[in-house]
């Protein structure tokens, strides 16, 4: 079927879908040639990833379109649309802090993740190397300008207006021009430009040593200590102050390492590196993986630098930015570097990848083989948590091609509140594979339970109701509470598991997975049972306010870190100070 198929394919540009026997879509690519592609699948031999992508293809599809661009966006969307298992593999999740000068009449300064619902991407600043640096940024920032501090007006001033680090805005008239000053030096900061508040931090520095002040005096000299060691991040030969992005890449033994530098204000402020398995030729992953890295995590840049091997043009038409590969010059040296990098970050980390795989990948094989199932994509596992028989739940985690699937996880809080096991399991179960069939989603090829026969049992029962045929297994065991044998098969016979070997390794770090995520949740539900009863226990804390704090904050440890100013911003002042005594209170017995 599949040879006959490929005579059809004409020679144009387009994107291909391949499917395995269950007719699941496994991997979306894109070519210039969708005859030639194709045909390389089919012929000759392959290593790595891209054997075992082929060994499990029974069928395709294509779809031809009239240029690189629209493949390009053709195939992002059918990956977002099938959620390949081969394309989850080029998938990133790293996210990156962002500083927001927020758009408002009076501006403050926060830090954020999410980018994608705001909507004026000019007044972020980033990436930053983790949320602390961010957030250290923003301290910084407050505390050397008289910035507004608080998220909504008090009735009078604060704290920060007493010591010098607000002007006072709820109360006291301020004028546009000292505003917008604030606002244009700290965005200079911002930028990369340290030397107005340098300049500032030396001049008060030494004022307050002329006044025999020399405690303050020493306090602003850590600051600019700060700033010139912390802040001054590694220079680059470019003297504009253009935001770019520069990509290099390396390989070697059928993976590609991509490294990533963001230069910002002539400075590359940080580096991001991934190493994925090689499926296509090294052009089409890289361009790939460019395309998709923009998608959520990263504001596009006015500049990206990529090695000769992508085509720029392509990534032009697509971002709608400038997209050059150099070839002499300064740009030319630190492609160079992002390559350099690339290929110390792959050799310093693939013998670690190659042994991860072996106690993943080779562990799954492994359980598949003793289950005689005919494929193990997808694996689900459950685990129930009660305090005797309050804050009933569930957790279902989920193991993709032996690696944890964290976006499809799921937390379910059990109906009936008693300490029931069984009704807890089929109950869980019911509403998980019910959904399954009515939202048409992906089956998993096995099901664990933390439990025994009795367990096992009512699973089953529960997908013969729902007409199913998923293998259900459960994990035994010993007075240790460590595993030691699989139940599966029917009858339900032991299987031992070999505690030196990778299976069990596997096993048992699934089973620590799914036990951690469902005590998270338990936990979670416990603190915020408690929360709830506290705040009944405060005066002026009525069910409105009630609502509010519980949706906001959710548990105590989070209202705890709340300082007795920042709750007179949520409360009037006579309630913030009752509930800070009363956390205090509570906190000391």
């Amino acid at each position: 079927m599949i040879k006959e198929k490929l005579l059809l394919v004409p020679q144009k540009p387009g994107c291909y879908l391949m499917k395995n026997k269950d007719n699941y879509v496994i991997y979306v690519g894109k070519a210039k040639n969708l005859k030639n592609r194709l045909n390389s699948y089919f012929h000759g031999t392959h290593t790595g990833k891209t054997a075992k992508l082929v060994s499990e293809i029974a069928d395709f599809e294509y779809v031809v379109v009239g240029s690189e661009t629209e493949s390009l966006i053709l195939e992002n969307n059918l990956i977002k649309e099938y959620d390949p298992k081969y394309n989850i593999l080029l998938r990133d999740d790293k996210t990156y802090p962002y500083v927001e000068i927020t758009n408002e009449k009076v501006p403050r300064l926060s830090v954020v993740r999410s980018l994608s619902r705001k909507k004026n991407h000019n007044r972020l600043f980033g990436p930053y190397p983790n949320v602390t640096a961010a957030r250290n940024t923003v301290n910084l920032l407050n505390r050397i300008y008289p910035l507004r501090k608080c998220r909504t007006y008090l009735k009078k001033p604060c704290l920060y207006y007493h010591i010098g680090q607000c002007l006072g805005y709820c109360t006291n008239e301020v004028s546009n021009e000292k505003i917008k000053q604030l606002e244009y030096d700290i965005i200079r900061f911002l930028k990369g430009d340290h030397s107005e508040i340098t300049k500032k931090i030396k001049e008060e520095m030494i004022k307050e040593s002329e006044k025999l002040n020399y405690e303050k005096a020493q306090e602003l000299k850590d600051l600019l200590n700060y700033i010139e060691i912390t802040l001054a991040k590694q220079k680059v030969e470019i003297d504009d102050q253009i935001d770019r992005d520069v990509f290099g890449y390396f390989i070697e033994k059928d993976y590609l390492s991509i490294q990533v530098f963001f230069i910002r204000g002539g400075k590359i402020i940080e580096r991001h590196s991934k190493i994925i398995p090689l499926i296509e030729e090294v052009e089409e992953e890289l361009t790939g993986y460019i395309a998709k890295f923009y998608d959520k995590n990263f504001l596009l840049p006015k500049e990206i630098l990529v090695p000769d091997v992508v085509d720029a043009n392509l990534l032009q038409d697509y971002f709608h930015i400038h997209v050059k590969t150099p070839i002499r010059g300064v740009k030319k040296k630190i492609l160079q570097m992002a390559n350099k990098n690339a290929a110390i970050t792959l050799q310093e980390k693939i013998e670690l990848i190659q042994r991860d795989e072996k106690r993943t990948l080779q562990a799954n094989e492994e359980l598949r083989q003793i289950l005689q199932l005919e494929k193990l994509d997808r694996i689900e596992l459950f685990d129930n948590s009660n305090l005797f028989g309050s804050f009933n739940v569930s957790g279902m985690v989920v193991f993709t091609n032996g690696k944890p699937n964290k976006n499809e996880y799921r937390k379910f809080k059990i109906t009936c509140d008693k300490n029931d096991d069984y009704g807890t399991m089929r109950e869980v179960t019911y509403r998980r594979y019910f959904r399954v069939l009515k939202d048409h989603l992906v089956k998993p090829d096995l099901i664990i339970v933390d439990g025994g026969v009795g367990q096992i049992n009512v699973v089953r029962n529960v997908l013969q109701e729902l007409h199913l045929d998923i293998m259900v297994v459960g994990l035994k065991k010993n007075n240790r509470h460590t595993t030691e044998s699989l139940l599966a098969g029917t009858p339900l016979t032991e299987i031992p598991i070999d505690k030196k070997s990778n299976l069990f390794y596997y096993l048992e770090r699934m089973q620590e997975e799914v036990h951690n995520f469902t005590i998270r949740y338990h936990r979670q539900l416990r603190s915020k049972g408690s929360l709830s009863s506290i705040l009944d226990r405060v005066e002026g804390i009525g069910e409105k306010r009630k609502k509010q704090l519980l949706k906001k904050y959710k548990t105590i440890s989070k209202l705890k870190e709340l300082s007795l100013l920042e709750l007179e911003e949520i409360l009037p002042s006579s309630v913030a100070i009752n509930l800070f005594e009363f956390l205090k209170s509570y906190e000391n017995n």
